[in-house]
């Protein structure tokens, strides 16, 4: 199997995916980034799963999100739920802009929606300055104060030196009355481009976030609902440098080799 997960946990505590299997589990994962402000279609991740990971990329023939919406932006990205009222609405995760619409209804989908615990993810990105990749989790606004954010890791390849990468890690509150923007980019001396393991420790206490077991920073003020998780890179067109040839011609990549509960986790009540 792809996905291990307890059948008595409703909120998928003991998930783990370390895509074993030919192809994604889509009783878990939604191949598409936030399809309700377009379509799953139009959204829809360029992805393979092979050698026992995901490789999420973005090949020049990759298409624009939400172009009416959104400034340029190509994205390919994999959700492990996903919530979004009636078309005409604004209910739905992450606005592409304020007073955005519902296009596409979706299914009500909970994939893997943990409430605390020990979570991780190893993975490499492959970057370019125009490119960036990120895990974060987020509420699913089936209430709407349910919607913050907990970036486990954000980087963006401008952000990437011989010395190490900013990796931003932390917690975005968007409209949940309870949270504080608590969120940085502190450089780390890695290479991204090699597999490392990116993790958060959320508890009803805070969250320690780590790379490789070492915590890089903390957070007191945390979401305290079921929250999905968003995987995903993604390249700005509008920051390409019309002189390098070689940026031009290169295909930002997320290789996942394993996202889910840490090994050795008891899951939290």
């Amino acid at each position: 199997m792809t996905a291990d997960r307890a059948q008595d946990d409703p909120g998928h505590q003991l998930f783990v995916d370390d895509f074993a299997g030919p192809d994604l589990d889509l009783s878990v994962w939604v191949p598409s980034y936030l399809p309700q402000w377009s379509s799953r279609a139009a959204s829809a991740a360029t992805y393979a799963v092979r050698d026992s990971c995901l490789h999420l990329t973005i090949p020049p023939e990759h298409g624009l999100w939400c172009p009416d919406d959104h400034g340029p932006l190509r994205v390919s990205g994999v959700q492990s739920g996903v919530f979004a009222g009636p078309v005409g609405s604004t209910i739905g995760q992450q606005p592409v802009r304020a007073g955005a619409v519902v296009r596409e209804a979706q299914p009500t989908m909970w994939g893997w929606t943990p409430r605390f615990g020990r979570l991780e993810m190893r993975a490499r990105m492959d970057l370019t300055s125009r490119s960036m990749a990120a895990w974060w989790l987020v509420g699913l606004d089936d209430q709407p104060d349910r919607c913050g954010e907990l970036c486990v890791v954000e980087v963006f390849g401008d952000a990437i030196t011989a010395e190490g990468a900013a990796v931003g890690m932390g917690v975005h509150p968007f409209r949940d009355p309870r949270l504080v923007d608590d969120f940085d980019a502190p450089r780390v001396p890695i290479d991204v481009s090699e597999f490392h393991t990116y993790s958060v420790d959320w508890t009803p206490d805070g969250a320690s976030f780590a790379i490789d077991g070492l915590v890089i920073r903390t957070a007191d003020v945390v979401p305290d609902y079921p929250m999905q998780s968003m995987v995903a890179v993604f390249d700005f067109p509008d920051r390409a440098d019309p002189d390098d040839a070689d940026q031009a011609a290169h295909v930002p990549a997320l290789v996942v080799d394993r996202i889910g509960m840490a090994p050795d986790q008891t899951p939290s009540d």
